[in-house]
């Protein structure tokens, strides 16, 4: 089966083909980040636009790198929620006429599946089941795998999520959008042990997490300095890792507690180099298996989307006719393909 997968939740287009037998095919990503830098974050209607000049000139040179054309799609996918509205209802709309134009199926999948499943495009994918640790700019959760669609939210962020906060955070310090990237570059600088920075609600049981008093923390230090570069240097060290411990933390505690010994993490913050070195030594130490996906798919992508719909067309999904998106949509409400 030759699925095109189509991803459109925020500012990032991305559109795959993926074949069930023969494993990724092509993909092909048209990144905002410039247009949205000067705005210091994601304009929604801005997204939005260029979402609709991207998608059909992506979709013609994925499916050409796939040395396909768009007679031999068997199935659609595309990302349906949560993200953008707009952004969203971009993707769905050109993905649905598309599939009714061709007399095929298509399916509605959910951005975090996407980005769960991702590390299963890997040579080495894990086996269920596992923890997922979710971390990007909309999300942070812990959740118990089974299996696809079998899905147990452990724990989750009661305010902003690790991205969100490396992108505020960067903002105080003067640096650029999106904040994870330059913040991890500065922190390379930075004199470890000089600030020390809280690890939120490690101390109490449970795996919610909290980050905005992080940011709190961030400004009345910054305030407290000259603020010259190696000040924001340092204290970008110490939030960085403030937020990298209480994730490995967290993350730990999932696993004593379920017994599971594989950890899968995914989402944009998954690319953090400090994160994934610290996890990888603690699942050394403890020995458990940490999974990663490839660089070019911790964001969002199409490849991810492409695999999670080829997944549920395979089980028989399909989407009505009605185009739908969900800007809010509960990764618990899923179920088993």
């Amino acid at each position: 089966m030759y699925v095109l997968g189509i991803e459109t939740s925020c500012d990032e287009t991305g559109v795959a083909i993926f074949h069930s037998q023969q494993g990724l095919l092509s993909h092909h990503l048209y990144s905002q980040v410039k247009t949205h830098a000067d705005y210091g974050g994601v304009v929604p209607e801005l997204a939005s636009r260029d979402h609709v000049k991207k998608l059909i000139p992506l979709i013609s040179r994925a499916l050409s790198a796939a040395g396909i054309d768009k007679y031999r799609v068997d199935g659609i996918a595309y990302t349906a929620g949560p993200g953008l509205i707009g952004a969203l209802l971009a993707g769905a709309a050109v993905a649905r006429s598309l599939a009714w134009a061709l007399g095929i199926p298509s399916v509605a999948v959910h951005h975090m599946e996407g980005h769960l499943l991702a590390p299963l495009l890997e040579p080495d994918p894990p086996e269920f089941p596992f923890i997922a640790l979710l971390v990007s700019g909309g999300h942070t959760q812990l959740v118990e795998v089974e299996a696809i669609g079998r899905y147990k939210i452990l724990g989750e962020s009661l305010d902003d999520a690790a991205g969100e906060a490396f992108d505020k955070t960067a903002k105080m310090l003067g640096l650029g959008y999106p904040g994870g990237p330059e913040i991890g570059r500065l922190a390379d600088e930075g004199l470890a042990g000089r600030f020390v920075f809280p690890r939120p609600m490690t101390d109490r049981p449970g795996l919610n997490f909290s980050f905005s008093g992080l940011k709190t923390h961030t400004l009345t230090t910054l305030a407290a300095t000259s603020s010259t570069r190696q000040d924001k240097a340092d204290i970008a060290a110490a939030f960085q890792e403030a937020v990298v411990d209480t994730l490995l933390i967290k993350s730990q505690r999932a696993l004593e507690e379920t017994g599971l010994v594989r950890l899968v993490v995914a989402g944009g913050v998954s690319a953090n180099r400090r994160m994934r070195k610290k996890l990888h030594e603690m699942g050394r130490e403890k020995g458990y298996r940490i999974y990663f996906p490839r660089l070019e798919f911790c964001g969002d992508n199409g490849a991810m989307i492409a695999y999670a719909g080829c997944q549920r067309l395979l089980a028989g999904h399909a989407e009505p006719l009605e185009i739908r998106a969900r800007p809010r949509w509960p990764l618990s409400d899923l179920l088993p393909p």
